[in-house]
């Protein structure tokens, strides 16, 4: 399945062709803005950098200039080759010195008024054919354009920071401006080395779009002491594989920079998602705004510095808990994937494993699925063949839970059905002897549920690994209000034992990682739904403008697109916030069978 959006011009297609831009204006040299003069200057591009700062104007030319060094030191350019570049960069401090430009990128602050003053007295200074672009990522290109003379050849061009190395840049056309434009400025973003992505004129555009309400959702989160700043950037990280952490992103965006678009986006918009979470006003308003300024969610060695030091909210040596229980022997129940990665995890720690299914066949398939996995570990040398049959010795297959009677912990993973689960829960209540902890697996469903099937609901506790278990990282250890502290102090200690990182969650649907992740993927639906953009630039835009692993459709169609609908639904009925209703092209998809790579066909098609 796929989309194609609408015509985002309506101006002719026999507009003439614009002359090369040879020579490009910046005006705005702050980071981008340099950034951007750079990356101009290493395509060959004459380049007039404007501030009405003098000193911002020596601080460009002195960060080219490092820059530049940086890379004749690490032979990506030669010394000749660095004094062509920064003999290609003049700096000024009057508007004026535009006047040459084919082109003039605009990258000044987030304000409406200080952007149309800009480009009112460019307008009145630059060639008539000259392309206007604006670097904003959060205003209206329209209402700019229409208030500049000569709207046509007003364009969006959203650069990402850092400028020399993000590749993504965004082509923002509104009904005004000329394909001619469109077109010149696609070829230019393409001769840069960059990968041009077409966006129509909404706030946010494609990559932002996506991410602000996802960094929005984890500042809320944070703020609501749901979890800590460090426990929710770890479960981002290792929960889905991206570079940084929401909490992070947000000191590396700056605080006032991020509310100053969800404003934008929630007064487009009306949907919650973005209206900005209470603690980006407080920082804010408090100048905590980052990294810029030395402190924002975390704190920093100096202002600017990426260096996180210790601070006051810093979780110290009492975060992990002491006077846990014993555990040797653990019992895994299901025969799944999830089932024999878990049961493969405690193995290789050391624990003898029972692994228990509803027949001995399906226990010893599940132990072959191990032994297929721990082949091919040491086919790639990462586990020697002593290992791999000590591992396999340890895991015992049974056909009945009656094997877990000696069992210290006892992890479920079967179905995501809550009726089978607590059915489950109450077999181990009568199986388990006293002491043992009781663990479910549960990526979406309420632990405390599980907790009351039994008559020790204080020994319950959820362990949601993720999926492959053996690669994978993180564990959400998932406390209920009932949960015993020692057996969350005993889990956290497994979970150290096993190699993998424990993060803290209170029993609420989505825990940290669903509950942000899956309102992104569904905002993505939306998009798509809109016609707004195809699957590929959203993609696109997500991968080289975020640096996530995957794009949203990419990874939707891995997952599942059931599984996606049905997290999505218990999100919704959990928090009943409007914006979390399941799109409906997800809810037609799934209906019509479209599963993702599983059935051979999801949002895109794959080969059987």
């Amino acid at each position: 399945m796929d989309s194609s959006r609408t015509n985002r011009t309506s101006t002719s297609d026999l507009s003439p062709s614009h002359a090369p831009l040879t020579t490009v204006a910046v005006v705005g040299l702050g980071t981008i803005g340099t950034g951007i003069a750079e990356v101009l200057a290493r395509a060959g591009r004459r380049v007039i950098g404007v501030d009405i700062s003098e000193s911002a104007a020596g601080a460009a030319v002195a960060a080219l200039e490092a820059s530049t060094a940086r890379a004749v030191s690490r032979e990506k350019l030669t010394e000749q080759e660095r004094t062509e570049l920064l003999g290609r960069v003049t700096t000024s401090t009057d508007l004026r010195a535009a006047a040459e430009a084919d082109l003039v990128i605009e990258a000044v602050p987030e304000d409406y008024d200080t952007k149309l003053e800009v480009f009112t007295a460019l307008a009145a200074v630059v060639r008539p054919e000259a392309i206007l672009a604006t670097g904003t990522n959060a205003l209206s290109v329209t209402r700019l354009a229409a208030a500049t003379a000569g709207p046509e050849r007003v364009v969006g061009l959203h650069f990402f920071n850092p400028a020399p190395v993000m590749k993504l840049v965004e082509v923002v056309s509104t009904v005004l401006t000329s394909p001619a434009t469109v077109e010149a400025v696609t070829g230019l973003v393409r001769e840069l080395g960059k990968e041009p992505v077409a966006a129509g004129d909404r706030t946010g555009f494609i990559a932002d779009g996506l991410l602000f309400g996802y960094l929005n959702q984890a500042a809320a989160m944070y703020e609501s002491r749901y979890a800590t700043r460090e426990d929710i950037d770890a479960a981002m990280k290792l929960g889905c594989g991206l570079p940084m952490g929401p909490l992070a992103v947000l000191d590396l965006i700056g605080v006032d920079t991020a509310r100053t678009v969800l404003e934008a986006m929630y007064a487009a918009s009306g949907d919650r998602l973005h209206a900005p979470a209470p603690i980006l006003g407080q920082l804010a308003e408090a100048g905590l705004t980052g990294r810029k300024a030395g402190r924002g969610f975390y704190s920093y060695e100096a202002p600017g510095s990426a260096v996180v030091v210790p601070d006051s909210r810093t979780p110290g040596d009492a975060h992990e808990l002491d006077g846990g229980r014993a555990v040797e022997r653990v019992g895994v129940a299901g025969s799944g994937t999830m089932a024999s990665g878990i049961a493969e995890v405690f193995a290789k720690a050391g624990y003898g494993v029972v692994l228990a299914a509803r027949s001995l066949d399906k226990a010893e398939t599940a132990k072959a699925r191990i032994a297929k996995s721990l082949k091919r570990a040491v086919d790639r040398g990462r586990l020697t063949v002593e290992a791999r049959d000590e591992t396999l010795d340890r895991i015992t297959p049974a056909g009945s839970l009656d094997a877990f009677a000696d069992v210290d912990l006892a992890v479920e993973a079967v179905a995501e059905d809550l009726a089978v689960k607590q059915q489950l829960f109450a077999t181990l209540d009568k199986i388990c002897k006293p002491g043992a902890v009781l663990a479910t697996t549960t990526s979406s469903l309420p632990v405390v549920a599980c907790a009351r099937a039994t008559s020790r609901p204080q020994d319950v506790i959820g362990m949601h690994f993720f999926n492959p278990a053996p690669v994978m990282k993180l564990v959400e250890v998932v406390r209920t209000v009932l949960t015993a502290d020692d057996v969350h102090a005993t889990v956290r200690a497994v979970c150290r034992d096993i190699r993998k990182h424990p993060v803290d969650c209170g029993d609420r649907a989505g825990f940290i990682v669903n509950a942000l992740l899956f309102p992104y993927l569904n905002n993505a639906v939306k998009l798509v739904e809109e016609h707004y953009a195809t699957l590929d630039e959203i993609d696109t835009a997500v991968k080289l403008g975020a640096g996530y692993p995957m794009g949203p459709f990419e990874l939707l169609d891995v997952v599942g697109l059931d599984v996606s609908l049905a997290i999505e639904q218990v999100l919704y009925r959990e928090f009943r916030d409007p914006g979390l209703a399941p799109a409906p092209l997800l809810e037609h998809l799934v209906a019509a069978g479209c599963l993702g790579r599983k059935t051979g066909r999801g949002f895109r098609e794959y080969a059987k």
